[in-house]
């Protein structure tokens, strides 16, 4: 991409918000994982990696082999949360890595961190890959040891000594840092022997995913979350994770899964069905509708497969979570469907010759939002009966049938009188509703209807409607 185009593509994401931009690094992160459109991938994330940095545009990112700090703690990228989001098990958040490293640095293992540094220089000036990983996990056992020690720390002393890394959250963070980088191989395995994309997650799969899974570390109650959040980026649908607490289980009963170590499976994909209603939530109020579509498609297959595979009882806690989050979508989507209505009304309604030329001037800005507001119902409509919009969805999508359909013959009949000021609006008026028709009958219609409004502007009988 040119500079230009990048100031664009930076520009962008800077305005999103924090929630969009965790998602799309997530996204973009998986894409990697999967080997899909890499190129586009790394680019893409290299602006959200500055963005969060806070790295101006003009500087360069700091290559990843020459910051200790990314070398030391590579093993973790799968698994860091960007945003201030709360995190879930399996999770591990990118800000605390930076006060973590600097404890290390500091207190927990200067001289082995001076001795990494000095080897890392080393292993660049000999152009050596291999010297560089054996420097990263030498290092990475000392981080570990540290970690291990400042953790067991008795009494009062223990408190003193975690408030010195920093604060409550990166304390949080800070034993999952350690258990992480002491399973490293362990999890490096695991992501060896899974396929790049599991597009389909049934017997067969789990059968697979669960042998090699059958590893006595990655089964703790610290590890599994993080061993299961590597396998939900290799998922093409990541709330099919449930299914392998199912199968663990031997029983689609919400109380058999949830006494099984597999049970943080399920609590982990409602965590992140919330998350994207979230996200879902903050594009709408912004009125950016580019996304809407793929997020709820993601949130109506994992709400249904949820309600759909797990037995869940409506007064449990993962019950009520999964109403929460229902009724979140709903309360989100509602609120902007009733709003459509009365956008298309403004453009369309028909006025007397002499009150147009007080009428405001239509935008054909928002026209085009009128007609992403419509596509959005439309959205909607495909997945309401999951998201308990379907009687508002349905019926805001029929009124806007009829009415576009009738405001546009009216509109187009009116083109043949009035006089020259009053049929230069209609005609935009005429333009903005074959945009409406557009979107909701199809380009034929739309046409026909476009050919009516020639031929009643050269004052020609206007053609009868098709069908």
């Amino acid at each position: 991409m040119s500079q230009t185009s990048t100031e664009r593509l930076r520009d962008y994401l800077a305005q999103l918000p924090p929630q969009a931009q965790a998602l799309l690094m997530r996204g973009f992160e998986r894409a990697i994982e999967r080997g899909e459109d890499t190129a586009v991938a790394t680019l893409v994330l290299e602006q959200l990696r500055k963005l969060a940095r806070g790295t101006e545009e003009d500087e360069e990112a700091q290559p990843r082999t020459d910051d200790p700090a990314r070398l030391l703690f590579r093993p973790l990228e799968p698994f860091l949360a960007e945003s201030i989001f709360p995190v879930r098990p399996g999770q591990i958040r990118r800000t605390s890595l930076l006060p973590v490293w600097q404890w290390l640095s500091r207190d927990g293992a200067p001289v082995q961190a001076r001795e990494f540094e000095a080897m890392l220089s080393q292993a660049r000036q000999a152009g050596t890959a291999s010297m560089l990983e054996a420097a990263a996990r030498k290092f990475q056992l000392a981080a570990v040891e540290a970690i291990s020690k400042v953790a067991t720390v008795p009494g009062d002393d223990k408190q003193r000594s975690l408030s010195r890394i920093g604060p409550s959250n990166v304390v949080e963070d800070l034993l999952s840092i350690g258990a992480v980088l002491r399973a490293r191989e362990a999890l490096d395995t695991l992501g060896s022997r899974l396929p790049s994309q599991l597009r389909v997650f049934a017997d067969p799969q789990i059968a697979s995913v669960s042998s090699a899974l059958n590893v006595p570390s990655l089964q703790t109650p610290q590890l599994l979350p993080f061993a299961l959040s590597l396998i939900m980026l290799r998922l093409a649908a990541p709330w099919q994770i449930i299914r392998l607490a199912i199968k663990m289980a031997a029983s689609d009963d919400e109380i058999r899964v949830a006494a099984t170590p597999y049970g943080v499976a399920v609590t982990i994909a409602l965590h992140d069905l919330y998350f994207l209603a979230a996200c879902l939530r903050t594009d709408i109020r912004r009125g950016h509708f580019e996304n809407v579509g793929e997020q709820l498609k993601i949130l109506h297959d994992g709400v249904r497969g949820l309600r759909t595979e797990l037995d869940l009882r409506n007064d449990s806690s993962w019950g009520k979570q999964l109403t929460a989050i229902r009724a979140d979508i709903s309360n989100s989507l509602q609120s902007e469907i009733d709003s459509v209505p009365g956008r298309v009304r403004r453009i369309l309604r028909q006025r007397a010759d002499k009150d147009i030329s007080s009428a405001p001037k239509i935008d054909p800005s928002e026209v085009e939002e009128a007609a992403a507001l419509i596509d959005f119902v439309a959205v909607c409509r495909t997945y309401a009966s999951e998201l308990a919009i379907n009687e508002v969805t349905l019926r805001t999508y029929s009124d806007l049938q009829q009415y576009v359909e009738h405001s546009t013959e009216g509109l187009v009949q009116a083109l043949r009188g009035g006089d020259t000021r009053a049929r230069a609006y209609r005609q935009m008026q005429v333009k903005a509703a074959i945009r409406f028709c557009e979107v909701l009958f199809g380009h034929d219609y739309a046409s026909l209807m476009s050919r009516a409004a020639e031929n009643a502007v050269t004052g020609e009988r206007k053609p009868s409607r098709a069908g």
